[in-house]
Formats: structure tokens, sequence, C-alpha cells
């Protein structure tokens, strides 16, 4: 009898709602979207033997297993940038819609932390980042006067649950012309100063687990501890996986009003991230009725090991017969 041998591959998701070096070059041309395929492609970038594994299963398994923002198109809902032209530094009305399983453009959304869809934009060397909210036509055309800073590759990230569907993050490549030279990448960091507002983060990623990150904000040596709810919170945390710009939305763990969350100084949140490697969090908050954004850059650790599983015994005994049993 032939000894049975059973693999387990794991394939580690995400638990919150809720990225590539790239050389010097020219980019010109219009905004356009990427097709999954590649988004998948990309997924397979890091080189550990779990993320190697997903990328093979991705292809069946895209729907389950993808980080929101690698995707164009997912449950049959995709992202169209119409806007064709965006120069640097100039502000655009950057236009898009999102059609639905009919192929028509939703116009029915749900809402979420007080807005129907957030957007999201930043450049694939993660060194420039916008949290923005267009509005919606009734024919379902979203737009947004939207200033990219330098030429070069961006991600447009749209945060959204239809009415009747799960929330969904769609992910289109958005390009901006002229002479591209991407930036270094950002050292890791744990303490930041945005308008003279001091930030620190305090914690650290675990793939696959739940992670605890506690965020303080201070101003001139002194907590701030007024902070104002902003889209129905004290923060809201962005983090972007470092070469192919996997995203993760992360919220604050309470809202104002529940009777136990301060508005300061610390800003607690619970994030889980699919694998090792470099991130980028981005928090929004505000202060005196203006909305500021600090940055970090923060490394994830090891996978925890899964447990390993009981060898199946060898038989070693022989029948009369020659044969094992």
């Amino acid at each position: 009898m032939n000894t049975a041998v059973k693999l387990g591959s794991y394939v580690l998701g995400l638990a919150v709602v809720f990225g590539g070096a790239l050389g010097v070059g020219k980019v010109v041309g219009p905004v356009g979207t990427q097709p999954a395929a590649e988004d998948h492609a990309a997924m397979a970038a890091p080189t550990t033997s779990a993320s190697a594994t997903h990328g093979e299963h991705a292809t069946a398994k895209v729907q389950d297993d993808t980080p929101g923002g690698l995707q164009v198109s997912e449950n049959g809902y995709t992202l169209n940038p119409i806007t064709t032209t965006i120069k640097p530094g100039e502000p655009t009305d950057f236009r898009f819609t999102v059609t639905g399983p009919d192929g028509k453009a939703v116009t029915d959304y749900q809402v979420e932390h007080d807005k129907k869809l957030h957007l999201i934009v930043a450049s694939r060397d993660l060194t420039t980042f916008q949290h923005v909210h267009p509005e919606m036509a009734p024919d379902g055309v979203w737009s947004v006067k939207l200033t990219l800073p330098k030429a070069g590759p961006y991600r447009a990230f749209a945060d959204f649950a239809a009415t009747g569907g799960s929330a969904l993050t769609l992910g289109a490549d958005v390009s901006v012309a002229g002479d591209y030279r991407p930036e270094a990448f950002p050292e890791q960091s744990r303490t930041v100063t945005v308008d003279g507002y001091e930030v620190t983060l305090d914690g650290d990623l675990t793939p696959g687990q739940s992670s605890k990150l506690t965020l303080k904000v201070s101003k001139d040596s002194k907590p701030v501890t007024d902070l104002q709810p902003y889209l129905g919170a004290y923060g809201h945390l962005v983090a972007l996986r470092a070469r192919d710009l996997a995203y993760l939305h992360v919220h604050p763990d309470g809202e104002p009003g529940d009777g136990k969350t301060q508005p300061g100084p610390e800003i607690v949140f619970y994030a889980e991230v699919p694998s090792t490697g470099d991130y980028r969090l981005f928090l929004d908050f505000q202060h005196e009725g203006e909305v500021r954004t600090a940055d970090f850059t923060l490394g994830a650790g090891e996978r925890p090991q899964a447990p390993a599983s009981e060898p199946t015994p060898t038989p070693t005994g022989h029948g009369d017969d020659g044969h094992s049993h």
C-alpha cells in the first residue's frame, strides 16, 4: 500500500477592510487600467515560500485571497478611468466610473465613513499620497480636482460598497506624462513631523496576525487631546505594501461618542498584513479644522509558523507475498 502524502498550502488573506522598484524612464500617455492578470503576477513578487504558494493559486482563488487594490475588476465591478491626460503639478478634473455586473455605471452606493466612495491616489514609489472624496453625477460619473505633483506612474484606489454588495477596493493605473525619476523608498520611521505636529508610532506588524498600532499626536511637545472627528473617526490609516501596492484600509479601535474613545493623543488601530516586507502607512487626522497626513515606513516580520502535522506512519512489515501492508 502506498503511503499517502498530505500537502497543505496556507493562503493568508486580510482581516481589515481596506508596492515595485522602477527604473529611470519617460512616462508618456493617457490614464489607463492594468489587466488583472498583471496585478496577480505582482503578488508573486515576495520570495517567501508562503507568498510563492499564494502566487501559484492567485488565479484560481482570486476572489478569496487577493488583497484590495490589486485588481481593476472584482465580483463583477470594474473601475474605469475616463480622464486621459494629466500633467504634473496642474489641477485636473479626474473623472471615472464604476460599472456593475450589468455593465452599467453604478449610481447607488452605501455610505461608509460618511462618504459613498473614498479615492486614494499614490505614486508607485510611495512618496506621494492623497485621500480625496469625488462627487458623483446622476449618470454615475465621479469627478474630483486632482493635482499630481510629479511625472510617473500612480495607482488610484476606489474604496466603496455598492448598495446590496460587499465592500470593495479596486485599483487602476494612472500615468502622469513627463520625465520620471523615482525617489528612494523612504527609510523605516517611527516619528514624523507634519505642519508642526509630531506623530509617533508604536507597535509592530506581524503577517497573518492582528497587530496593534498606536499613533500618538503632539504639538509643541504637548499631547493633543482635542482631535476632531474626521469621516466618523479620530484617524484613518491606509497601508500600502511595497512593490505591488496591495491596499489595506485600517480603521481605529473605537469611535467618537462611544463613551470610551478619547480624542487623543493616542489613536489605536488593529491591522493584519498578508505578507512579510515593507509597508507605507499614511495617517489622516484632523485638528483645528484641518486634515493632515503623517506617513511612516514599517517592516513586517516573519509569518507565524503553521503547526506541524502528525507524520503518517510508514509500514515496515511484509506479508508472505512480499508486498507491504
